[in-house]
């Protein structure tokens, strides 16, 4: 049945900086709020914003935290692992790449920095649940990722070992996330081993269907891989738990193509865009997933070449608003309405 989905909200990891009003949970709740947005999605790899650790040893710190969310006038609606996700799988190709996201403690050092994220994102769990939410966002990570391409061959195996053994790391976790009653909305994004739906499926596949295993859903990145994005919401809405509202353009040329040559982000042939300047159809994604009944949170994750992070955050507060559609029970032609007795409708279709 349809259903009104929730927002606008807000993802605060682009915007959290070292000056106010970006530099403190306090501030940029009320920032948020101030331009409309009445929820906002923590991301836990930022300590300017949120102490994970403190979280999950402290329900008192979580009260605090859910009061300053409150005394500003928005939600939590999602908590954030993506870098942590990253980090439970990572290709040697990688290693160096990836080290920044994690502390010094553990770089240069890939098991203990695997052991850290495993840690990280069971503990987001947790604490998810200490907040009352049911969802969390994140990354799967990439051991498949540089074979990507198929040149030269890849040897028979390979990939299904890679999938077999991203399960392997992930199912302990997906099992702790069961026990609090949370999902994993993973975003699927190229890096990752989960990018498309086909790599979902193979990943769903080694998980044996794990039911906390589902999507966060980004049309932008399915919009610069050439993806329909709409027909996506058709097979997989019923593993949709999460949105991340984001806009994007491909514009290819006899140049370069999905690849982008190696370009910076303002010269490819696919950049991200603020919400409206890109190509994405959001009134399509928004009817199609409140056809389907998604009840979540819109969330705008901002990225652009081009605009402000200000002038972004503002315009995307009415964009996401003006874009939520107040689902109705009864379509506006059913004049019947009301329910009718079984009598009168074997009279209507002339049965004795």
């Amino acid at each position: 049945m349809p259903t009104t989905m929730k927002g606008p909200a807000l993802f605060l990891a682009q915007f959290a900086g070292d000056a106010a009003p970006f530099n403190s949970l306090e501030v940029i709740t009320k920032w948020a709020a101030g331009l409309g947005y009445k929820g906002v999605q923590i991301p836990t790899f930022d300590a300017r914003l949120f102490d994970l650790d403190k979280a999950a040893d402290s329900q008192t710190y979580c009260d605090e935290v859910k009061g300053i969310c409150a005394d500003a006038g928005v939600e939590i609606t999602e908590l954030s692992t993506h870098l942590q996700g990253q980090l439970v799988a990572v290709n040697p190709a990688y290693d160096d790449v990836f080290d920044a996201f994690a502390p010094a403690s553990v770089r240069g050092n890939p098991r203990a920095r695997q052991e850290w994220a495993v840690d990280q994102v069971s503990k987001t769990a947790r604490v998810s649940r200490r907040f009352g939410l049911d969802t969390s966002v994140s990354f799967t990570g990439s051991l498949a990722f540089p074979y990507l391409y198929p040149w030269p061959q890849r040897p028979e195996g390979l990939i299904d070992e890679a999938f077999a053994e991203l399960a392997r790391r992930w199912k302990p976790i997906l099992d702790v996330y069961d026990e609090n009653g949370v999902d994993i909305g993973y975003e699927i994004h190229p890096g990752e081993d989960v990018f498309d739906g086909a790599t979902y499926e193979m990943f769903l596949d080694a998980l044996d269907g794990h039911t906390r295993a589902r999507i966060n859903y980004d049309p932008s990145h399915f919009l610069l891989q050439q993806m329909d994005y709409l027909a996506f919401i058709d097979i997989y809405h019923e593993r949709i738990c999460a949105y991340h509202v984001k806009d994007a353009e491909f514009n290819p040329d006899g140049r370069q193509g999905v690849y982008s040559g190696y370009q910076p982000w303002l010269n490819r042939a696919g950049r991200f865009r603020s919400l409206g300047d890109g190509q994405v159809d959001f009134a399509g994604i928004f009817s199609k997933l409140a056809q389907y009944g998604y009840n979540s949170w819109a969330v705008l994750e901002w990225e652009c070449c081009l605009k402000s992070p200000e002038q972004g955050a503002a315009e995307g507060a009415p964009f996401i608003a003006q874009h939520i559609i107040e689902t109705t029970d009864k379509a506006f032609d059913d004049f019947a309405g009301g329910e009718t007795d079984m009598g009168a409708i074997r009279k209507m279709l002339g049965i004795q």
